[in-house]
């Protein structure tokens, strides 16, 4: 039962979001009650099921961007935001509890959508009437999106229930999995995805994941496992199709479609991404604003990122900052989609691997990439024969500068770092070390006896 409501649900979904589905394929409306044997009985109807999860991904707040989204939480718990609601405060604090219902409602909507993937994996699996060339690569796109939220489970939580099957009841009693075996997972899932997965792009859009988002996370995933070899090879993949990626324009990056993206996220139709809305100011900020300090200290000088990314707001004599990455705050032209993953980072990554392995002329000829278009001097003429150490550093402090408010990125660097409590500590009062993870949400230790919550909560 659990199973054809999910299927249902998501089949409705796209009905009620036509509009907004057509721009990835067109779609008869579904004319009955959907079940598991009628949703994979062709290739449009098991289209429209994946469709779906997009579709609630970009609606359900912890991909959105809006201010319950991983961008802004993960902000907040690290040095780039100020929190000023009762909402963002305990994020901004670092005094979030386990019945706190933002942390419930970001662990529950991913869930959900692993769930949603694990039925798609299952239904695909069964024989259907799918074509088999539809079936793979809705395969590959389901066996992603699971690595994808897996990624940001793990590292938001630790280890965590990991869950492959759709049997309610067995999901309802997993024990917490190693993170060690979640990244297996998430490799493995990457890797098949990467079979099954075209390098062209299914629509003119770049929202439906191809072979170079899963290069590009599985670079991401190898980069946070301290594999540089894995980490300098997928991300040379994709820095490698210069046919299809390129660096533009700072004011161009987040457009939907830009030449940088590797994969976004729609919004519901005849929307801008939510980003946009909630973080332009236009009047003293009552949720949330960029730190001073980190606009102050995370670029150089003469640095356009500063002054193409950021924008201020002064109200009463006090002057407040704010991301400027996506510039629509309220338009029904649609012309931002949710940035995901980008060429930007690609580069970055290459560049740390490239150091770590001791290949400091590749490392600081990709770092230069990002630093000419912020229209810095270039490593290669002002520092040509810096040392590994502190090209090492320079890599982190451009991550800061470039992905900052980005999906938690910065947060995420400094856990990986080893650096969260040094930086951290100063500018947050009382910090402890068990804050690195947030809490397992109350809600979830109640229902299934076998988790566990995490130290110090």
């Amino acid at each position: 039962m659990k199973n054809r409501n999910f299927l249902a649900i998501i089949l409705i979904t796209c009905t009620t979001l036509m509009f907004s589905c057509e721009k990835f394929i067109t779609l008869e409306p579904p004319k009955n009650s959907l079940v598991p044997a009628t949703v994979f009985k062709n290739d449009d109807l098991a289209t429209a099921a994946v469709l779906g999860i997009y579709q609630q991904m970009a609606s359900s707040g912890y991909a959105s961007g809006d201010l319950k989204s991983i961008s802004t939480i993960c902000g907040l718990t690290a040095d780039e935001f100020i929190g000023y609601d009762p909402g963002s405060q305990p994020f901004f604090k670092n005094l979030v509890l386990s019945d706190n219902l933002t942390v419930l409602q970001i662990w529950s909507s991913i869930y959900k959508r692993i769930y949603d993937t694990n039925a798609i994996l299952d239904g695909l699996g069964k024989g259907t009437g799918v074509t088999p060339a539809v079936s793979a690569g809705l395969r590959g796109e389901a066996l992603f999106i699971r690595a994808f939220n897996y990624y940001y489970l793990c590292n938001l939580f630790g280890p965590i229930p990991l869950q492959l099957i759709t049997d309610y009841q067995a999901n309802s009693k997993v024990a917490r999995t190693p993170v060690n075996e979640i990244y297996t997972q998430i490799i493995l899932d990457l890797k098949a995805a990467e079979e099954l997965l075209a390098d062209q792009y299914i629509t003119t859009e770049r929202v439906r994941p191809n072979k170079s988002a899963v290069q590009a996370l599985l670079s991401r995933v190898y980069l946070f496992l301290g594999d540089w070899q894995n980490a300098e090879h997928y991300a040379a993949l994709v820095i490698g199709k210069t046919g299809t990626y390129q660096l533009p324009a700072l004011e161009q990056v987040f457009l939907k479609n830009s030449t940088e993206s590797i994969w976004q996220l729609m919004p519901p139709a005849n929307a801008n991404t939510p980003a946009g809305s909630f973080l332009i100011l236009t009047t003293a900020p009552t949720f949330l604003s960029l730190s001073n300090d980190f606009v102050q200290s995370a670029f150089e000088l003469n640095d356009k990122r500063k002054t193409a990314w950021i924008k201020n707001l002064v109200s009463n004599g006090i002057t407040y900052y704010y991301p400027f990455k996506y510039r629509v705050q309220n338009s029904s032209a649609v012309s931002e989609y949710t940035m995901v993953l980008r060429l930007g980072e690609q580069y970055l990554i290459r560049s740390e691997a490239r150091a770590q392995l001791n290949n400091l002329p590749g490392a600081i000829a990709d770092l230069d990439q990002i630093r000419e278009r912020a229209g810095l001097p270039l490593i290669k003429d002002i520092s040509p024969i810096i040392n590994k150490e502190d090209l090492i550093a320079l890599i982190q402090k451009e991550r800061r500068a470039e992905l900052f408010t980005e999906w938690g990125d910065r947060w995420f660097d400094l856990k990986r770092t080893g650096k969260l409590t040094s930086v951290l500590q100063p500018f947050k009062p009382g910090w402890k070390a068990h804050y690195a993870l947030l809490p397992i949400p109350a809600a979830e230790i109640n229902a299934n006896s076998n988790i566990s919550q995490n130290t110090g909560y």
